[in-house]
């Protein structure tokens, strides 16, 4: 899920964040959602995006459908696959500053991976596959389980390391990452989700990230990641996520030159975000769906290891709070296995699993 920051109007400060539990449901005990609360002479400022309240809507899978069907000219099934794509008249729109930045940086990583089989070497080859598990496990096991869902907890010196591990991976910063997966599972495939496949495959899989507006606009700002904002480390992030990866690929050229660059920059980026474009769209549109949880999540067994097993994204729609993804034994999670490492180790404390009585509960109020 790649970041995305906008700047339109600038905003009152918010003086103070609140965590709040929403209340348990029956499908997701001990979720979490973050809300601000006004309050003179605060010290806490959030980025300037548009607010827009939001409210957790509630709905069943025949309600998705049912909406998605209202007219019938208007919407397209994907193939294989029972969704329906309701066309959106995405090229019309006017593309802002943002969007077009971030088209021109990821065209940028792709064109520049163009050069991968004029200057390969074993070295750069390492070197790419080397930094796809370092972003990549910054963007699964910290962006989203312990950042996103708070699963588990890990000493802070850790929690930030591995949080500047994820900006590698030319997502963007945590604070954006975070706000908008929570907008995700808050709005699940109506037309407020980010980047439901219901406004088409191609939207889900990268569009919606030039779209920047229509997020500022169906859903709010950042203030729900108000957990983030409030840690200086956080924000500084926010502020250096470009300069660490131009660093990096500075540092990259002057150890191995151009093959270095070209592999451990452009082919490096672009599996890492295809990666997880390919999961974002995949794991909505095409595969099994074990749990009833009234959206369009699946789980998409030939996408586990590509993704570290985040493509088990119905067990996730399921049970958020959940650590582990993949609930079976078969059920490949390298995420998983790396969390359960750093538990062994003391690390990780607080993991949050999946127990039969969550699965019973699930079944026998889903």
């Amino acid at each position: 899920m790649v970041s995305l920051s906008t700047s339109y109007k600038s905003l009152p400060p918010f003086s103070s964040a609140t965590l709040a539990t929403r209340p348990r449901s029956k499908h997701n005990p001990n979720n979490l959602i973050f809300f601000s609360q006004n309050k003179p002479n605060s010290k806490l400022h959030f980025p300037k995006r548009l607010v827009v309240s939001c409210k957790k809507p509630t709905f069943t899978a025949d309600d998705v459908l049912r909406e998605t069907t209202k007219t019938e000219e208007s919407y397209r099934k994907q193939p294989f696959s029972e969704v329906v794509r309701k066309k959106r008249s995405f090229w019309e729109r006017r593309w802002n500053y943002w969007d077009v930045s971030r088209a021109i940086g990821i065209l940028g990583v792709h064109l520049l991976s163009l050069y991968a089989p004029f200057h390969f070497n074993w070295s750069a080859f390492r070197v790419a596959v080397g930094l796809s598990v370092i972003a990549g496990t910054g963007i699964t096991l910290s962006y989203h389980r312990n950042l996103s869902h708070r699963s588990f907890v890990l000493p802070k010196w850790l929690e930030y390391f591995f949080a500047w591990c994820g900006t590698l991976a030319f997502q963007g910063d945590p604070i954006e990452w975070v706000s908008n997966h929570r907008y995700h599972h808050q709005y699940s495939d109506t037309d407020r989700d980010p980047h439901t496949p219901r406004h088409g495959f191609w939207f889900s899989y990268f569009l919606w990230i030039f779209d920047t507006g229509s997020i500022l606009q169906n859903c709010g700002g950042d203030e729900n990641a108000a957990d983030l904002v409030r840690q200086p480390f956080y924000r500084f992030l926010q502020r250096t996520w470009i300069l660490n990866n131009l660093a990096l690929s500075l540092l990259l050229y002057i150890v191995g030159g151009f093959p270095f660059l070209v592999w451990g920059v452009g082919v490096r980026a672009v599996f890492v975000l295809h990666s997880t474009f390919l999961m974002t769209a995949a794991s909505h549109t095409w595969g099994t769906q074990p749990w009833k949880t009234g959206d369009l999540s699946k789980n998409t067994w030939w996408l586990a290891i590509g993704t570290l097993g985040e493509s088990w994204h119905n067990n996730h729609h399921a049970f958020e709070f959940s650590a582990r993804h993949g609930l079976e034994w078969w059920q490949i999670d390298i995420t998983w296995y790396i969390v359960r490492f750093l538990q062994a180790l003391g690390l990780a404390t607080n993991v949050k699993l999946v127990t039969e009585a969550h699965k019973q509960k699930f079944n026998g109020d889903g």
